[in-house]
């Protein structure tokens, strides 16, 4: 019996080591899938921070470009603008006598298409008759004495002024109001 104990004993030993063996592999396959798990999710994560930064990067990329665009159809606007001011002053000086002549409608008709095109890319005049002198908007040609306007406030127009969207294009020259100078006998009553 000796003989059948020891290899019930042996077999017992042997299905020990078998399951100790089998949890131990158990426990690798499981610590390997929990580190596959990791790098799963952190491969995961990389590319979602790859793909987040490569859709940033043509968010930017094209808000570059239509910056470029703007600012090319800003520098050609700009360079029109004294042919469009030569436009205007040619039709006010116009001699009343030539306004019936064809080659006057053919002038006009470029004028008024050239009008459009530089509206339709989003230029707009700057009203400047009795507003506030603003040196954002409008640079001052000459400071006029004026009872009729008060200090500060524009008097008139020399250039008009642009803008393009929300951005000035080209500034207004404009003459402005400032205050009437202090008299002696007014600086003399003050001081009483």
């Amino acid at each position: 019996m000796a003989k059948e104990e020891k290899l019930e004993e042996a077999a017992a030993v042997k299905e020990t080591t078998e399951e100790v063996e089998e949890t131990s592999e158990l426990e690798a396959l499981r610590q390997e899938l929990e580190e596959a798990k990791a790098q799963a999710a952190e491969y995961l994560d990389g590319w979602q921070r790859a793909r987040a930064e490569f859709a940033n990067y043509k968010k930017r990329n094209e808000q570059e470009r239509q910056e470029l665009f703007k600012l090319a159809n800003s520098t050609l606007i700009a360079r029109l603008l004294p042919i469009f001011d030569d436009f205007e002053r040619a039709f006010q000086t116009l001699p009343r006598n030539l306004l019936s002549l064809t080659w006057i409608d053919g002038v006009a008709l470029i004028y008024r298409r050239l009008q459009a095109i530089l509206d339709g890319e989003g230029l707009t005049p700057m009203e400047t008759e009795g507003q506030s002198f603003d040196p954002l908007l409008h640079e001052a040609v000459t400071y006029e004495e004026s009872a009729e306007h008060q200090e500060g406030q524009i008097i008139g127009e020399v250039q008009r002024g642009y803008k393009l969207g929300d951005r000035v294009l080209r500034p207004a020259l404009v003459r402005v109001a400032k205050g009437k100078p202090v008299s002696e006998a007014e600086e003399k009553g003050d001081s009483d």
